[in-house]
C-alpha cells in the first residue's frame, strides 16, 4: 500500500472527537452521561490569572459619601468564571457601613478573613457579637453574619472562598459541622506578635518576616480556614523579600508603606494606600520596601488547599 493511500485509511485523532454519549440510554441518569478520552480531556485551555492591583475599589470606598455595601475586586470576565472572583478560588471585596448603619452578610463560604481599615462598630455572628477598631482581623464561620458601625463610617476589606464553592455548586456548612467559629485579633495583640517576630533571627529558608494567622480547629494545619492561609507580611525599611514562587495564588491588601512596590511576573506593581494586588499562581515575585519605614502587607492565599494536596511548590528564585 501506498503512502498515500495508508493515509487515506488512517484512523482519526481522538483528540479531534467531540464528547460521547450514550448510544442507547435506558434511563435519564444513563442520559447525562458524557465521554472524552486521553487525548482530548486534558487539553482545556483556561484564561490565566490576572496579576495587577485595584486601587479604584479602596478608592470609592474610602469616599465621604460611600453608601453601605460592597466593592468587589471582580476579575471574572477575564477568568471566564460564571461568578465573581478575584482568582479562580477567593473573592476580595471592599466593605463600607455608613454611620449607625448596618449591613447584612451571607456568603456562600466556607468562612470570611476581615481586617479594619477605618472606623469601630461590632460584627454579630453566630451568637457572638465582636467589639472591633481600626487594623483589627476578624474571621467569620461561614453563617449569617452582620456588620454595625459606630457613630463613624466603617470601611472593611474581606476575602472569602466563595469561588471555591461555587465551582463545586456547595453550600456552606452547617452549624454542625462548621470548620471555625468567630475569632478576634485585635490590632494591638498583632503589634505585639509582630515585635515577638522582630525579636528572633531568620534563617536561610525563612521567607521574610511574616505573622500567620490560625486558630484552635486549625492550628494543626497553621491555616486560619482550611482551603486559606493569611499572613501580615512586614518588610523593614530598605529591604526587600527575596523573589519566590508558589502554586497558590495570593491577595494582598496594602496596609503600610511609602516608596514600595512589588515585581509580579517581571511588571512592577506600585503600592497605593488600601490597594488590593493580585499575584496569580507559580508568578515569580518579589517585594520592595524603598521607604523609611516598615512596610506592612496582608495576604490571603489558598494555600490550604496546595498544602494538603502537597503540592505548594514554593521557591526561591534567587
Amino acid at each position: 500500500m501506498s503512502n498515500a493511500a495508508a493515509k487515506a485509511f488512517a484512523k482519526p485523532d481522538m483528540a479531534d472527537l467531540p464528547a460521547q454519549l450514550a448510544a442507547a440510554p435506558a434511563s435519564a441518569a444513563e442520559a447525562r452521561a458524557r465521554f472524552f478520552n486521553s487525548g482530548n480531556a486534558f487539553n482545556i485551555k483556561l484564561p490565566p490569572v490576572p496579576g495587577g492591583l485595584f486601587t479604584a475599589e479602596p478608592a470609592r470606598a474610602l469616599l465621604a459619601d460611600a453608601s453601605t455595601g460592597f466593592i468587589a475586586c471582580d476579575q471574572s470576565a477575564a477568568l471566564g468564571c460564571a461568578f465573581p472572583a478575584t482568582t479562580p478560588l477567593m473573592l476580595a471585596r471592599y466593605a463600607v457601613v455608613a454611620p449607625g448603619g448596618r449591613l447584612a452578610v451571607d456568603f456562600c463560604a466556607t468562612g470570611s478573613i476581615w481586617y479594619v481599615i477605618a472606623g469601630a462598630g461590632q460584627a454579630d455572628c453566630a451568637g457572638e457579637r465582636l467589639a472591633f477598631g481600626p487594623g483589627d482581623v476578624l474571621l467569620l464561620p461561614g453563617a449569617p453574619a452582620e456588620i454595625r458601625a459606630g457613630a463613624g463610617r466603617v470601611v472593611l476589606w474581606v476575602v472569602t472562598n466563595e469561588p471555591q464553592l461555587a465551582l463545586d455548586g456547595d453550600l456552606p456548612p452547617d452549624a454542625a459541622h462548621r470548620p471555625v467559629a468567630p475569632v478576634h485579633y485585635p490590632a494591638a495583640e498583632i503589634a505585639r506578635q509582630v515585635e515577638i517576630i522582630y525579636d528572633h533571627a531568620q534563617n536561610a529558608e525563612t521567607s521574610g518576616i511574616a505573622l500567620i494567622f490560625s486558630c484552635d480547629t486549625q492550628a494543626a494545619a497553621r491555616n486560619i480556614l482550611p482551603s486559606l492561609t493569611l499572613s501580615l507580611n512586614t518588610l523593614p525599611a530598605g529591604e526587600h523579600q527575596r523573589a519566590h514562587r508558589h502554586n497558590s495564588a495570593a491577595i494582598t491588601l496594602v496596609v503600610q508603606g511609602e516608596g514600595c512596590h512589588s515585581l509580579v511576573d517581571g511588571a512592577r506593581c506600585p503600592w497605593s494606600p488600601w490597594a488590593t494586588l493580585v499575584t496569580p499562581p507559580g508568578a515569580p515575585h518579589s517585594h520592595h520596601n524603598g521607604g523609611g519605614e516598615r512596610a506592612l502587607f496582608l495576604i490571603v492565599q489558598d494555600g490550604g488547599l496546595h498544602y494538603h494536596a502537597r503540592t505548594m511548590g514554593f521557591s526561591f528564585l534567587a
